[in-house]
Formats: C-alpha cells, sequence, structure tokens
C-alpha cells in the first residue's frame, strides 16, 4: 500500500517536471507597470546615475512578453543583481503593444520599437551608448545567461576617480 502511495505521489509530479526546468533555466519576471510615471523613472535614474557614474539600462518591454519578462527575470538573479547594482540605474519602461512611452526611446534615438524588449544602454549624461544592440534582445528569454551577464559587464562605470586617472577620458565601454 505504501508503494502505490509513493509511485502515485511521484506521477502527480511529473506532469510539473519540465515547467519547473524551464522556470530554473529561463526565470521570469514581471516589472513592466502601465500606470508608472516612465519619464520621471527615466529622469531619477538618469539624475543617480550622473551623482554615482553608474550607467543606466532602460529595458523597454511589456508584462505580455516572453522575452521582456525572461531579461527581467535573469537581472533579478543573485549574480546578475550584484553586477548590475554596482554599475547601472535600471529602470523597466512599460511600451505595451510597441505604442506606449516610445517617446522615452525617440528621445534616446530610437525611433521605433521594433520588438520587446528594446534595451538602451545609457551614459550618466543620457546618450544611447549601444545603437546597434539595442533593438536586438527581442530573443532575450533564449539567450545563454554568460552571453547575457558578459554583455552587461563590459559597459564600464564611469567614476569621477576613474575620470582623473585617465586625464578625462573615457570609452563608451
Amino acid at each position: 500500500m505504501r508503494y502505490v502511495i509513493l509511485m502515485l505521489g511521484l506521477l502527480l509530479l511529473v506532469p510539473h517536471a519540465p515547467t519547473l526546468a524551464a522556470e530554473r533555466d529561463h526565470p521570469e519576471a514581471r516589472p513592466y507597470d502601465k500606470k508608472a510615471e516612465a519619464s520621471l523613472a527615466v529622469n531619477a535614474a538618469l539624475k543617480q546615475a550622473g551623482q554615482t557614474g553608474k550607467r543606466v539600462i532602460l529595458v523597454m518591454g511589456a508584462n505580455w512578453c516572453h522575452d521582456s519578462r525572461g531579461l527581467a527575470g535573469w537581472f533579478e538573479k543573485p549574480r546578475f543583481a550584484n553586477m548590475l547594482r554596482d554599475r547601472y540605474e535600471v529602470v523597466y519602461v512599460d511600451v505595451g503593444k510597441r505604442n506606449r512611452n516610445i517617446d522615452i526611446a525617440q528621445r534616446f534615438g530610437i525611433e521605433k520599437i521594433v520588438g520587446t524588449p528594446t534595451v538602451l544602454v545609457l551614459s550618466p549624461e543620457g546618450e544611447l551608448l549601444n545603437p546597434d544592440s539595442a533593438p536586438t534582445w527581442r530573443n532575450a528569454a533564449s539567450r545563454d545567461a554568460d552571453d547575457i551577464y558578459a554583455h552587461f559587464e563590459s559597459f564600464e562605470v564611469e567614476r569621477a576617480d576613474k575620470n582623473e586617472e585617465a586625464g578625462g577620458k573615457q570609452e563608451s565601454r
């Protein structure tokens, strides 16, 4: 009888096993708030970045989008969160069905949201540092975690003391 109960218990877990593995491999979050004052959040992040020398990651996506949720999920993992906290101010902007807050993308030189997420990396002064890669994140959920990490780790922080050491010159990456 114990054997039968044990087997029934195990069978109940089988349909959930692929789901659990998928969640572990591709975490998801839902940080996109359509009611948020996106322009205010972006301005606040740029102001904070100006004070700290960090960059700004502006993730333009939506909760309906698997890739937008997937990238946000990776950003919540401790490995990513630690690196991002030291280097970036991160802002999530809801773009609806690519018809909301488009003026924010345009402010930084992205005329049209062709896919979600569109991920802008900005200097503390608001300069777009990744015009070529910004619109390429619409496959974020299927990208390798190490590749995503390496991409965002490659942008240097602009610390005031670093500027002085380098004679005031900075590379954008």
